[in-house]
C-alpha cells in the first residue's frame, strides 16, 4: 500500500459544493501555509496534505513531481474522492499540473499560484539551504537564536519565520528533510513536458513576483489550452499570504463559473 500523505480535511455543517478543493503547499511549507484559503472557501470540503519530505509526512530519498503528483492521487484514491478541485502554490502548482496527468477527468477545476510549467534556475534558494545548514551544523534548538543564525545569510524576516515554522524547538530538527530537498533539487525546479489538459484552469500570479513572466505565457498555455490568469497587483511569491482577500476573490469569481452549486 502507498504511504499516505499526512492531511486535514475540514467540512462544512451545511456543504454547498459537492467537489471537494485540494490544497497543496510550496517547497520549505506544510499544509498550514493555505489555511488562510481553506478558512476562506468555508463552503467547501477542505483537504490540506503535507507533502513528502515536508510537514509531518513520511521521508524519502525520491522527489519528483511524478512520485509527489502519484502521493495526492493516492490520498485521494484512498479518501474516495472521484472529483475534486486542486489548488497549488509554488511547488505545489506544479504537483497540481502533473496531476492533471493522472486524473484527467477527475479535475473540476486547476488553480496554480504563481508558478509555471518551466524549470527554473538551480541556485534560487542557495541562500535558504545555506541559513537552514547552518542551524544544524550549530546544534541550535532556541527558535530565537536559530533566527539570528538564519539572518547571516537570509535578509528577509519573512522567509526567516516562514521556514521557523518548520522548526521543532527544543530538539533543533526541521520538519522537512533538508538533505533530500537539497540533492533532489534539480528535480524540485526542474520540469518535464506532459500532456496538455483542457480542462478549466486559473493561474493567479503575483504582480511583483518573478516566477511568472510573459516569456512564461506559451509555456502556460501548450500546457493549459483553457487557462485564464488574474495578476494581483502588489504581491510577491507569497501571492496568498501578502494579498488574501484579492486571492479568494479571484479563486471564488473563477470557481462560480466552472462549479455552480
Amino acid at each position: 500500500m502507498h504511504t499516505l500523505l499526512n492531511h486535514k480535511i475540514t467540512q462544512p455543517d451545511n456543504p454547498q459544493h459537492a467537489t471537494p478543493i485540494v490544497l497543496i503547499h510550496g517547497l520549505f511549507g506544510d499544509m498550514n501555509n493555505l489555511g488562510m484559503i481553506a478558512r476562506a472557501l468555508a463552503d467547501y470540503t477542505t483537504i490540506q496534505v503535507d507533502v513528502r519530505n515536508h510537514g509531518e509526512s513520511f521521508h524519502t530519498d525520491v522527489m519528483n513531481y511524478g512520485e509527489m503528483a502519484k502521493d495526492v492521487v493516492a490520498l485521494l484514491d484512498h479518501l474516495n474522492v472521484e472529483k475534486a478541485i486542486i489548488i497549488g502554490h509554488s511547488m505545489g502548482g506544479k504537483i497540481a499540473m502533473r496531476m492533471t496527468e493522472m486524473m484527467n477527468d477527475r479535475i473540476t477545476a486547476l488553480i496554480v499560484i504563481d508558478v509555471a510549467p518551466v524549470a527554473y534556475q538551480e541556485n534560487r534558494h542557495s541562500e535558504i539551504f545555506a541559513a537552514l545548514n547552518a542551524v544544524s551544523a550549530q546544534g541550535i534548538t532556541d527558535r530565537k537564536i536559530a533566527a539570528a543564525a538564519m539572518a547571516e545569510y537570509l535578509d528577509e524576516p519573512f522567509v526567516i519565520q516562514f521556514l521557523l515554522k518548520s522548526f521543532r524547538a527544543g530538539k533543533g530538527e526541521w520538519k522537512f528533510n533538508v538533505p533530500v530537498l537539497e540533492n533532489q533539487y534539480a528535480n524540485i525546479v526542474g520540469w518535464e513536458t506532459i500532456a496538455p489538459w483542457n480542462g478549466a484552469c486559473l493561474f493567479i500570479v503575483g504582480g511583483d513576483s518573478p516566477y511568472v513572466s510573459r516569456k512564461d505565457q506559451a509555456a502556460i498555455t501548450a500546457q493549459l489550452p483553457n487557462v485564464q490568469a488574474k495578476v494581483i497587483a502588489g504581491a510577491g511569491h507569497w501571492v496568498h499570504a501578502q494579498k488574501t482577500d484579492a486571492v479568494v476573490r479571484a479563486i471564488n469569481q473563477f470557481l462560480s463559473k466552472v462549479d455552480a452549486p
